[in-house]
């Protein structure tokens, strides 16, 4: 069917697709153009994507948990994600001059699947960063570093298009999906200013703009401002853990020692509380007489009766 005949059945308007009915639509079918691609085929579609959001997600909670473990801290305040709607990506494609076809989709649009990890600090973004380029079966495949060059209305945040692989039945498809990494504060400012710019359609008055930038100024400021006393306080952190780690040793080694010393002190009191009778020299002589004769009565009741005769 050329174009012509199917602006003639299906109205020019509508670029030669087939506007449904309300009472007939299914929920993606209206997005679909029907001569090239099948409700099945979206849904195939979303299953991938939504497989490589669980895939990345994984590896994020993975990664978060191991950097907690090894340092006591966990860069990811939060993660959030989500399957763009079929109406963003209609509108998307049909912005760049394109069909809407699930050919057109995987091949141009990269923002399907997306992530949001959301950072303490700016630090924390380029070190997450990092360790997923490390993953052996993620695939780079686009940055922007919108932190190091922000957008014009001040926009900040760091943007990362990986592939992953998704294991079906009968194939391995890689999926693409959109990372954004950002601080607390540029979260704040970019979903604030996307809120007002939306009633504007894109079209604020220049003195918004100017104000929203000044915002964003003032964003990047904090930012700075926190990871600079974080980092101040790392290093106490850092003193205080030394220094009561070298107390700990010093306890395990020298505590042990004087307990045992402890006990030799008891041991050698007790000796010395049996042999030390603290009596003046008379009383020692007396205790001597004493024992002496104690002695010899023994000895006496001891002989028999015709030596103790005869001693009389």
């Amino acid at each position: 069917m050329d174009q012509k005949r199917k602006e003639e059945e299906y109205g020019a308007e509508n670029n030669g697709y087939r506007v449904q009915e309300a009472s007939e639509r299914q929920p993606l079918n209206r997005f679909v153009p029907a001569p090239t691609a099948s409700l099945d085929e979206w849904k195939r579609m979303q299953l991938i994507y939504s497989a490589a959001l669980k895939e990345v997600n994984t590896k994020l909670e993975i990664l978060n948990a191991e950097f907690q473990m090894a340092h006591r801290y966990n860069p990811i305040e939060h993660l959030s994600a989500r399957i763009k709607s079929p109406e963003s990506i209609a509108k998307k494609l049909r912005h760049q001059g394109r069909a809407v076809t699930v050919e057109n989709i995987v091949r141009y649009i990269n923002d399907v699947a997306g992530i949001r990890i959301i950072c303490s600090f700016t630090s924390d973004i380029y070190k997450l960063s990092e360790l997923i380029r490390k993953q052996s079966d993620v695939k780079v495949l686009k940055i922007k570093d919108y932190i190091a060059n922000p957008k014009e209305n001040g926009y900040t945040s760091y943007h990362m298009i990986v592939s992953v692989p998704i294991f079906l039945s009968d194939m391995t498809i890689d999926t693409k999906v959109e990372i954004q990494i950002r601080t607390i504060a540029m979260d704040f400012w970019a979903s604030l200013e996307h809120k007002m710019y939306y009633k504007f359609e894109g079209n604020a008055p220049e003195n918004i703009r100017r104000e929203l930038k000044e915002c964003a100024d003032l964003v990047g400021f904090l930012d700075r401002k926190m990871m600079a006393i974080n980092e101040e306080i790392k290093k106490y952190s850092d003193e205080e853990e030394e220094g009561v780690l070298i107390s700990e040793s010093l306890r395990r080694l020298y505590g042990m020692v004087n307990e045992e010393n402890d006990g030799k002190d008891a041991v050698t009191q007790k000796e010395n509380d049996a042999v030390v009778i603290d009596l003046d020299e008379a009383q020692l002589r007396r205790a001597d007489e004493e024992r002496t004769e104690t002695a010899q009565r023994k000895k006496l009741f001891s002989m028999p009766k015709s030596r103790k005769a005869t001693m009389k």
